[in-house]
């Protein structure tokens, strides 16, 4: 099938599914955010061109990429976003798991800040406005205590750096063992005082030990981006999972979304795929920021 007429098939499947909508989406309606996607669900076949089309064809409208040390790299994704018109919203810093801030090494801590000053100078290449940060891992070698100063003492040092460069650092979510309540958080983000420092919550993330709305409504102004995925717990066994395959309650996420008025990227973080599957995925991201449970118009309760 070519890919207008896939397309327009997908989109009208998508209008014939009759999604229900909750009371709160018919008097707020669509969540207004920006679709996004991790630069990973592009998968790595063809051009980033190709790539950054593919997503665009699929209903996206803006992409989160990893760091990129090479010069000719970068030059490629910024073409890419330019001429297919996805966004390049933030950086996806990659080397805080590698080299945490955290760590005892010197070295290491010297390799993670490098990461991230790449990590900045590729976003205001591309024009972004951000960059994610995992802040410190917990580990059976760096205590609590120690993730809390040595992070604290590293990020507010990047933080002159994001100022200048008129940057959010995102500190986000993540399983690394530091930062396990919505109260903690907002304690960690508020102790920096600094309008360049904000949370990237990750609404899976949490799902094993909270509730994402409530986190959500926890955060509230604090929230720069968001990242969705969905998450599933059956016979012990924990998984990641596509969008309203899982257990999270997402009218009570679109409510929480709207509650603390965010209308910045929502950025999706799951398997990737080729262009049917992307368009599959964009149809269930449009169902639940409209309100919905579910793509095949399961009614809230």
């Amino acid at each position: 099938m070519e890919r207008r007429t896939f397309l327009s098939a997908a989109a009208a499947a998508a209008t014939a599914a009759g999604t229900a909508m909750s009371a709160s989406a018919q008097t707020t309606g669509r969540l207004p955010v920006e679709k996004g996607l991790v630069i990973g669900m592009m998968g790595r076949q063809g051009s980033y061109h190709y790539r950054f089309q593919m997503a665009r064809d699929a209903g996206f409208e803006c992409v989160e990429p990893n760091t990129v040390s090479d010069p000719k790299e970068a030059e490629a994704i910024a073409k890419a976003a330019q001429v297919t018109g996805l966004r390049i919203h933030g950086v996806m810093n990659s080397a805080h798991w590698r080299y945490p801030l955290s760590s005892a090494d010197p070295e290491e801590v010297k390799l993670s800040m490098e990461g991230m000053r790449t990590s900045m100078r590729n976003a205001k290449e591309w024009g972004a406005d951000s960059v994610l940060l995992v802040p410190a891992v917990v580990n059976p070698g760096v205590t609590y205590e120690q993730a809390m100063e040595r992070s604290k003492r590293q990020v507010s040092e990047l933080l002159n750096t994001a100022a200048q460069m008129k940057l959010t650092i995102a500190v986000e979510n993540v399983w690394n063992k530091f930062l396990l309540s919505p109260i903690e958080f907002c304690q960690y983000v508020d102790s920096f005082k600094s309008p360049n420092l904000k949370a990237y919550f990750d609404v899976g993330n949490v799902h094993m030990y909270g509730y994402p709305e409530q986190w959500l409504r926890s955060l509230d102004k604090r929230v720069a981006k968001i990242h969705f995925k969905d998450f599933r717990f059956r016979n012990r066994e924990a998984t990641f999972v596509n969008l309203l395959d899982g257990d999270l309650n997402w009218p009570a996420i679109y409510d929480s979304i709207a509650a603390i008025g965010y209308k910045g990227p929502v950025t999706l973080e799951i398997a990737g795929g080729d262009l049917r599957y992307l368009a599959d995925v964009n149809n269930r991201f449009e169902a639940i920021i409209k309100g919905a449970t579910s793509i095949r118009g399961a009614k809230r309760t």
